[in-house]
């Protein structure tokens, strides 16, 4: 049953007096001035405000959870965060579940002043940033285009002091700091005409009677003290705007108990970093959230409210320093073996190899030493072999699935990374990497831009340097099969199609260092290595080593360019994903060694 909760003045006064509060689970103020002001406009015309949801959270269960103030003076680069409340009051607490951005907008507006950056201005200058309040013209006339009645605006207050001709600017904060009788007496002071004035006086009087005496405010107090029945009902009322899911609650539950980090920002900078290796990545807070109780072998890896108390998150929290080291680490690894955002196809396939350089103490050396090299090309086909999968490994089942590779990874790192093993256990989940003759076939036909492409000729062709930039490539120009390129030579028309279909699979493409790949252009191929290769003899053994033992100098040969190279790219593809002998494990070395 909804409450009535009073006028917005009392509500804003509660909010100065920490009545109301707000639990890590929410999110920062995230409105620009504009929503603030159509807020302001929709409350003069007496549009419903939306009602708010409470939660009350006993004396007794306040020192579980950490809470943040409402933000007031709202700065675009210094000051942006809530701030955490060190010593909430003494009592009940009285947690906004739904109703935060509209409270602080309220705050902001009537209690506080809102800078943003000024356009063509540095970052770094103070003088980028302008204190701007809320101010409402009293002679504010409605726009029948936009629906706006009363133009509410953030200035400086030089602006307001210097307004247009036909414009009176009153700072909104005054509603709340003066005496109803002292502001429309100030009216007074303005050099206007009589029927000016009694124009801002009835905009001033609605104004303070919107925010002093309308009871504006319901809402309904959830008192449930279980965290876990608590976030569904917050993500079914945070539903309708930007969306929600379990993991933004938990992250939030989680960053909010740690002492020492700031931990918001240690996991934002983390993915940023993660993100800038290589090509780019486009991993998410999720998985570094995931990462953090995976490394640091908290509960079942799974996103549960009993894996975010307090105990675990100190644990998290202790770990941060080396599970940052061993994120990246693993980052640096997947952008060696040449993948970004655009060719990993799950992300969470990296977490097994971030446990296992976690839980072996590898540092940096472990990306260039010539004794890891074997362990390194076993955690790459390894890698590769999941990605490539079909019915796809790293979907459903996920949490279980990689709670059981944890521990086996934690009694094999010593030895090397434990493939058999953990072949062994996906297998037994039904995520086998044995490949049936249909699933090869499929790959012999992957598609130029599918992610997996790039994983295959990787596998299959693994003496390039991959972390230089290399890119899947056709081998015949795509140009070379539009209807025009194909009528100009001379190719029968009732081939054109079945050209155009062929030319965008696998057995037409190779991989090409970027500088290279951007030089070739649109050359026939047998053009274009007779220039970039000119010794025949090198030439011959370069395509040799691509499967290609021919490159026809018409059109119309590519049928059996096409099929000699899938045939040949087949047998390597079974070869490769048949071999059950893997490469001999690293020398192990002692702890102290790798660290």
């Amino acid at each position: 049953m909804y409450k009535p909760g009073g006028t917005i003045k009392s509500l804003l006064e509660k909010i100065a007096s920490q009545d109301y509060v707000l639990p890590a689970i929410q999110r920062e103020f995230v409105w620009w001035p504009e929503q603030i002001c159509e807020l302001f406009d929709s409350l003069m015309q007496g549009y419903p405000f939306g009602t708010f949801l409470f939660w009350k959270i006993a004396q007794e269960r306040r020192a579980e959870y950490k809470f943040y103030d409402f933000v007031r003076h709202y700065h675009e680069r210094d000051r942006f965060h809530c701030e955490l409340l060190k010593n909430p009051p003494e009592r009940e607490l009285i947690a906004v579940l739904d109703g935060q951005q509209r409270m602080t907008a309220l705050n902001v507006g009537l209690r506080g002043s809102y800078a943003w950056k000024m356009p063509g201005k540095r970052w770094s200058s103070d003088a980028a940033f302008p204190t701007r309040y809320l101010y409402l013209d009293l002679l504010s006339e409605a726009d029948l285009e936009s629906g706006w009645r009363y133009h509410f605006e953030f200035l400086t207050k030089d602006q307001a002091d210097d307004p247009e001709p036909g414009e009176v600017w009153f700072r909104c904060g005054r509603v709340m700091e003066e005496e109803y009788d002292e502001l429309i007496d100030s009216l007074d002071e303005l050099e206007l005409d009589k029927d000016v004035v009694r124009t801002a006086r009835a905009t001033l009087r609605h104004l303070h009677k919107t925010i002093h005496d309308k009871d504006l405010i319901t809402y309904y107090e959830e008192e449930n003290q279980s965290l876990e029945h608590v976030l569904n009902i917050f993500i079914r009322m945070n539903s309708g705007g930007t969306p929600l899911s379990y993991s933004d609650l938990l992250l939030s539950v989680a960053v909010a108990q740690w002492e020492k980090v700031d931990a918001r920002e240690a996991i934002h900078s983390l993915v940023q970093e993660m993100n800038d290796q290589g090509d780019g990545f486009k991993f998410t807070k999720d998985l570094v959230l995931k990462a953090g109780l995976m490394l640091s072998d908290i509960g079942s890896v799974g996103f549960k409210v009993e894996n975010f108390n307090k105990t675990n998150m100190a644990v998290l929290e202790a770990n941060w320093p080396k599970i940052h080291e061993s994120m990246l680490l693993s980052v640096q690894l997947l952008a060696s073996f040449g993948f970004s955002g655009q060719n990993l196809r799950a992300e969470s396939s990296i977490l097994p190899i971030a446990y296992y350089l976690y839980a072996r103490k590898a540092d940096e050396s472990y990306l260039h030493r010539a004794e890891f090299a074997s362990d390194r090309e076993n955690i790459r086909l390894w890698l590769i072999r999941s990605v490539l999968k079909a019915s796809g490994i790293w979907g459903s089942g996920l949490d279980t699935l990689l709670t059981a590779l944890r521990e086996k990874i934690a009694l094999h790192a010593f030895t090397g990374f434990p493939v058999s093993e953990l072949e062994t256990i996906m297998a037994l989940r039904g995520k086998s990497l044995v490949f049936t003759d249909v699933e090869i076939d499929e790959l012999c036909d992957l598609p130029y831009g599918d992610a997996r492409t790039f994983a295959v000729l990787s596998m299959i062709f693994p003496g390039f340097d991959l972390s230089r930039h290399f890119h899947v490539d056709h081998i015949f120009p795509q140009s070379r099969f539009t209807d025009a390129q194909l009528r100009k030579a001379g190719v029968s028309g009732s081939l054109w199609s079945s050209l155009q279909e062929r030319q965008n699979r696998l057995p037409n493409l190779q991989l090409l260092e970027g500088p290279i790949n951007n030089q070739k252009r649109q050359k026939m191929p047998h053009e274009w290595y007779a220039w970039a290769k000119p010794d025949e003899i090198a030439r011959r053994q370069y395509l040799a080593g691509l499967e290609i033992f021919a490159l026809p100098e018409t059109l119309e040969a590519f049928h059996d360019f096409y099929d000699q190279r899938r045939a040949a790219l087949k047998a390597r593809i079974v070869q490769t994903l048949g071999q059950s002998q893997l490469l001999p494990p690293p020398v192990s070395h002692p702890v102290e060694q790798l660290a």
